[in-house]
């Protein structure tokens, strides 16, 4: 059955959807087993791919709960997880018959490991930490096991305090260094080695000190949230619980404006890892930090920063974000493991910059048009108000004013939107026929097609993707991919998100309530296909010419996440490739030969594998001069890197006509687009998709027969 674009969907695209659930009465008195019916219910009934809530499922949920509360195992004793197992096979039967009373045990026991863990760390603070002993600890800690009792337990803390410190002792000890190599200037005495190292403990015992004050503002609600979510997450990694404060929070978030640093993170053991940077933002004008840094610590301007490893990520957030106008600083351990501190000024992070702009490239008298497009945008209440398909389509038409002779699309880092602009946009380059393919649970396959016979750009196509490329990016680019339109260039293969999900207000489900406002459950309900019948899902789109970037041995994507849905097919549409290209896989292997001798392209393949080998380091020695060997040798080693960043394409951009004008009275649009054409002179793989353009303009039956014949 084919539909007609009337019909929007959304690939990471949160809409709210008609409730088609059968009347089930829900009558529960007490709101968590209210919640907790509620939950399993719409997941059984609407999610795309139903589990089996068995034995299995309740082992995943025992184990994955206790990582959630305690992922570095600093809180439970070993006597603890064997009272807990007495729940490990019955999960399954007490979340079918709403029955909390794990989670009681565990949040009560938590709580009283808690307090526990006040009077330890204030003992273990109150001991000086040695240095020079050849001590060393695991960070793996999935592998360690828990606490055989309070001794062993402590002597953990120990261990993670003293690392905790280690950085700020350094911080101080370089600065002492300093401060005698200045001390003629310096008017202050200098600290020495003790007092650096007891400051450096009272700042860890402060920093301890406000996180448990902020635990113990935490309420059992929000304990509870998270047992849900436990539960939720075994189903797939999109799937989510919001509470009714989280649902607030989320939908100004999809308004496109919130006032922050400009950061998506994930929760990690340790801290909050950047995964996503928002253009326009904070982070992304300050440009210190980058995809893959973890924040370790965040402190408010003039106050001491807190310590956020083993903290909610939800927490953590709470002290990142802010009003604008305000300053936050940053501990960060960067990707290449070196410390670094950032003091970010809070703003208003617009959608402006998520929008899609453009620029011409200049090579040997010759013009090129580069469209970057960080998301798949679409205003759901009014879809003529702005869409980044009317956009691309604008930008197109600009270019091709400016005598573009080529076109390159990046699609590195977007994260997707909205599916009706991926089937618009992919229609600017063919004539019509299929895009994508959808299919619900249970149900047979949907084909959105292009019905527009008009071609904007019938010209050389070049895609540029990464491993950061995801859902909606995919799916375009899997199109043009099948119909050989475009040539794809970049990672490996893309995120792999080839999923759909709605947003269900809970409230709706519930004839009369009188708990109050339930919150609302974000399911996946679909799955895409791309024309050839293959799922984007884990998979993604593995491009034509693969080359390697930082982040090509780092663990990212769907297959990163816990529970992906799994890789499948089903059969493909009726499409008909592009006839366009002669030679199109002389074409990829001419530039993939190029790829693979290029100096630059080694040294990020040299420069991914070595930030690979530092991420997979789990045994860091404690003894400081061990420690300043190791950190002055990933200096070293980071500074030899940094040539990646002084590449020279010898490529030369401008900003469109239109732009130029606008510059006149918008002096901060001029600074962000100087900065981009910058960035863009140094990107060796902007340089090798003007490289395959020239390639495609020799090889396109339609603008080359000259040269073909010649």
């Amino acid at each position: 059955m084919k539909r007609n674009l009337a019909y929007v969907l959304g690939v990471m695209l949160i809409s709210v959807a008609s409730c088609g659930f059968t009347n089930k009465s829900f009558e529960n008195d007490d709101k968590d087993k209210l919640l907790l019916d509620l939950i399993t219910y719409v997941l059984q009934k609407g999610h795309y791919e139903p589990k089996d809530i068995n034995d299995d499922f309740s082992v995943n949920v025992f184990n994955d709960f206790l990582d959630v509360v305690d992922p570095t195992k600093r809180y439970f004793l070993d006597e603890d997880i064997k009272e807990f197992e007495q729940y490990k096979f019955q999960l399954d039967d007490q979340i079918k018959s709403t029955d909390i009373s794990f989670f009681n045990l565990v949040y009560e026991r938590l709580m009283k490991r808690m307090q526990e863990a006040k009077e330890i760390y204030q003992e273990v603070l109150a001991t000086p930490f040695d240095y020079s002993k050849n001590e060393k600890i695991n960070i793996d800690y999935e592998k360690i096991p828990f606490a055989a009792d309070r001794k062993e337990l402590k002597e953990r803390w120990r261990l993670q305090l003293k690392y905790a410190t280690l950085g700020t002792y350094d911080s101080k000890m370089r600065s002492l260094g300093k401060a005698g190599e200045e001390e003629n200037e310096i008017d202050d005495k200098p600290m020495t080695p003790q007092e650096a190292e007891e400051s450096s403990r009272a700042s860890t015992k402060k920093t301890l000190d406000e996180f448990f004050d902020f635990v113990d503002d935490l309420e059992r609600k929000d304990w509870f949230v998270q047992y849900i979510n436990t539960i939720v997450d075994e189903f797939d990694p999109h799937t989510y619980y919001f509470a009714p404060e989280d649902k607030e929070k989320f939908d100004v978030s999809m308004s496109g404006k919130f006032e922050g640093i400009g950061a998506r993170l994930q929760k990690k053991p340790e801290g909050a890892k950047i995964v996503d940077i928002i253009s326009g933002g904070p982070v992304w004008r300050d440009g210190q930090l980058e995809v893959g840094d973890q924040i370790l610590m965040v402190g408010q301007e003039g106050e001491e920063p807190i310590n956020i490893v083993g903290m909610r990520l939800d927490d953590a957030i709470k002290l990142i974000k802010g009003p604008k106008g305000t300053k936050v600083n940053l501990t960060v351990r960067k990707i290449d493991g070196s410390l670094q501190t950032v003091a970010l000024t809070r703003d208003v992070v617009e959608l402006e910059e998520s929008f899609a702009k453009s620029a011409s490239i200049i090579k040997d008298d010759k013009k090129y048009g580069l469209i970057d497009l960080p998301k798949f945008y679409v205003d759901f209440d009014d879809y003529t108000e702005r869409n980044a398909a009317t956009d691309v389509a604008k930008e197109v038409e600009r270019l091709k004013e400016e005598g573009v002779e080529g076109l390159i699309l990046d699609l590195r880092d977007n994260g997707g939107g909205s599916l009706k602009t991926v089937v618009e946009m992919a229609g600017l380059f063919i004539k019509d026929g299929p895009i994508v393919q959808v299919r619900s649970s249970g149900k047979g396959k949907d084909v959105y097609d292009d019905k527009d016979e008009r071609i904007q750009w019938d010209g050389p196509l070049v895609i540029l993707v990464n491993e950061l490329s995801a859902s909606a990016s995919e799916i375009l680019a899997a199109a043009m991919q099948d119909y050989k339109r475009a040539i794809v260039i970049g990672s490996k293969q893309t995120f792999g998100k080839g999923t759909v999900q709605n947003v269900i207000p809970l409230d709706n489900i519930v004839r009369s309530n009188e708990h109050g406002e339930l919150g609302a459950i974000k399911l996946t309900t679909q799955k895409f296909y791309r024309i050839n019948g293959g799922s984007t899902q884990l998979e993604g789109v593995k491009s034509d010419v693969v080359v390697p970037d930082k982040y090509s041995y780092i663990d990212l994507g769907e297959r990163d996440q816990a529970n992906p849905l799994k890789w499948d097919k089903i059969s493909p549409a009726d499409y008909k490739p592009w006839d366009g290209y002669i030679d199109y896989e002389q074409t990829i292997a001419n530039s993939t030969k190029r790829m693979a001798n290029n100096p630059q392209i080694k040294l990020i393949e040299e420069n991914a594998k070595w930030l690979k080998s530092k991420q997979d380091e789990m045994e860091i020695s404690l003894n400081y001069d061990t420690y300043r060997k190791e950190e002055e040798k990933d200096r070293e080693k980071s500074d030899y890197f940094k040539s990646i960043s002084e590449y020279d394409s010898q490529l030369s951009f401008q900003s469109l006509k239109y732009e130029e004008e606008l510059f006149v009275q918008d002096s901060v649009l001029r600074e962000k687009r100087d900065r981009w054409h910058k960035n863009l002179a140094k990107d060796v793989y902007i340089e090798e998709a003007v490289n395959v353009l020239q390639d495609l303009k020799m090889n396109n039956i339609k603008h080359g027969k000259l040269a073909v014949k010649g």
